[in-house]
């Protein structure tokens, strides 16, 4: 069937990598070396990004677990911070969305976010409002890899799995989609995403990126 629209993941497909300097901020408030600021910042990440914990209760555990006393004045810089550090982007992406709309392609983005996040990207990304449709973890309290999240994102879209392409940086999150019989492809490099999409000949029915 002819694809009829394509969903993007946001982290590391639309947006670039995290911003140096945010992270290092975050380093400095919380005090912690690289390993360990790591090891506690992805710790409860998932529960942040399915809605179990809002931004301020995810840095008050943080602080919390280093010892240091959560001020609310504190939590709301590193929520700032945090913010900051995912509020980058890809411009060949993002301009391959405009292609892709111009085309008659419904697109979507279908992201793993916490709330703070999100309000961060709102506050800056009006490009967002271009797609058709916005599917946010927190929001419904699910996150890739669940495949309910997949088949929300088809029902609003309001097309079939098979008329759909799913771009995605993390294979844990293709393959969810492929069980479902999306089109789904990793995203390494824009130059890469061309080259997958000539050899699954989806170039006949989509504009090229970058």
């Amino acid at each position: 069937m002819t694809l009829r629209a394509v969903i993007l993941d946001y982290g590391l497909v639309l947006s670039g990598p995290q911003e140096p300097h945010a992270r290092a901020e975050l380093m400095r408030i919380t005090g912690l070396e690289p390993g360990r600021f790591d090891q506690l910042y992805w710790a409860d990440r998932p529960a942040f990004d399915v809605g179990k914990l809002s931004g301020v209760e995810y840095w008050t555990k943080i602080l919390a677990e280093t010892g240091q006393k959560p001020a609310p004045e504190t939590v709301e810089e590193l929520n700032y911070w945090d913010g900051r550090m995912w509020t980058t982007e890809n411009p060949p992406m993002i301009d391959w969305q405009v292609a892709l709309k111009a085309r008659g392609l419904k697109t979507a983005i279908l992201s793993n976010m916490g709330d703070t996040i999100l309000a961060s990207l709102e506050r800056d990304f009006e490009w967002l409002n271009r797609f058709d449709v916005l599917i946010w973890s927190y929001q419904h309290g699910i996150g890739k890899p669940d495949e309910e999240i997949y088949r929300l994102t088809l029902e609003k879209l309001g097309v079939e799995a098979c008329e759909t392409l799913f771009v995605d940086d993390r294979p844990r999150n293709v393959e969810p989609a492929r069980r479902l019989g999306i089109k789904a492809l990793q995203y390494t490099t824009t130059e890469q995403l061309r080259a997958d999409l000539i050899a699954q000949g989806l170039h006949g029915e989509l504009p090229l990126p970058g």
